[in-house]
């Protein structure tokens, strides 16, 4: 039986990512459709495309009837933000996986999202503290700041603690990603415990997540963080490819070895910063999707970046929707959903993958 060639092998695999991001593409638009009409006020999903038809054409004999004020003030916006939220972590943890040359980084685990998660509940209580006795108001664009601040100070400090002489230390990332979660938890704490009634439940919100207080507002005020970590996905894959080599590789193969590495630091910064302000503290997205996406179709990633942020965003989208569901009327936050889904997932990983550690 004749052996496949190598550009055979390749050829199909690229053929496979085209089909999945096509296939991927529709089931996320599919899915975006059917949240939309999920809630305490159940829409058809014929309704909400006619909906959403009309409101992009501007057909008014669409947009009448109650249902319109639901599917366009409060769960379009919802659904928006689920997507690039979804989106922006799952790339994140790519993007970290890429960096990190192993598929256990994720923003999560190795306390980039808790570092921003504190700053931002940083900017809650201290911003609310400096503006008291005036009649100003924190804006919310405030907050992705904080929080992308956060994220990258994490994020670099986690970077200096784990490589030595250009090799990244996996057991060193994730225990330095321990202390730096622990520690991000305990300034959490007790800017909790000086908080007001007010401020303790905003705090809440960023420790367990959800979609909740999407708006058009905060969604115009996270786009366009998180939208350039989209759109300059293919301009790191190249430089991602020639990484999992080893730097001094990439660096013969002429790739601009540092250059790479700290726009992918300043992008997980932004994007997880984002991601924290407006949804809080979201788990496991970014270790999930981009394992599952690399069992499906390989490590290019020229393929591994776009179907991740397809996946995580219809990974939070339908984490949303049982978040929704499950203990209606009521809502459960959705870093529940995604911790109970991601848990497992992450300890079989570690068993399949234990000397992984070993480095």
């Amino acid at each position: 039986m004749p052996t496949p060639s190598l550009s055979g092998l390749v050829a199909s695999r690229r053929r496979l990512g085209l089909i999945a991001l096509g296939g991927l593409g529709a089931a996320c638009l599919l899915l975006a459709v059917i949240a939309v009409g999920q809630g305490a006020v159940a829409i058809a999903p014929g309704r909400v495309a006619a909906i959403l038809a009309g409101w992009l054409t501007g057909n008014g004999a669409a947009l009448e009837g109650r249902d319109v004020l639901v599917v366009l003030n409060i769960r379009l916006p919802r659904v928006l933000l689920g997507l690039l939220v979804g989106a922006g972590l799952a790339v994140s943890g790519a993007l970290m996986q890429g960096l990190f040359r192993n598929p256990l980084a994720d923003p999560g685990l190795v306390g980039v999202s808790a570092g921003a998660g504190l700053a931002a509940a940083a900017t809650i209580v201290l911003g609310d503290r400096f503006l008291a006795g005036t009649l100003m108001k924190l804006p919310f664009a405030v907050l992705p700041f904080g929080a992308f601040c956060g994220g990258l100070v994490s994020t670099l400090v986690l970077y200096v603690i784990a490589t030595r002489e250009g090799r990244t230390s996996v057991a060193t990332m994730l225990l330095a990603g321990v202390a730096l979660g622990a520690l991000s938890g305990a300034l959490t704490g007790l800017l909790s415990f000086v908080s007001d009634d007010r401020q303790l439940r905003d705090l809440t919100f960023w420790s367990l997540g959800s979609l909740g207080g999407a708006s058009w507002t905060k969604l115009s005020a996270v786009a366009p963080i998180i939208l350039p970590l989209l759109l300059l996905m293919p301009f790191l894959a190249r430089g991602l490819n020639g990484l999992m080599l080893g730097e001094a590789e990439a660096y013969h193969l002429g790739i601009p070895v540092q250059r790479i590495k700290a726009m992918a630091i300043l992008l997980v910064a932004l994007a997880v910063g984002a991601s924290v302000a407006a949804a809080g503290l979201i788990g496991f997205v970014g270790i999930v999707v981009p394992h599952l996406v690399r069992l499906w179709v390989g490590p290019d990633h020229r393929l591994l970046l776009p179907l991740s942020a397809l996946g995580g965003a219809m990974l939070l989208v339908a984490a949303d929707i049982v978040a929704r569901l499950i203990v209606a009327p009521a809502e459960l936050p959705i870093g529940i959903v995604t911790a109970a889904l991601g848990a497992p997932f992450f300890l079989w990983l570690l068993l399949r993958r234990t000397s992984l550690l070993d480095v």
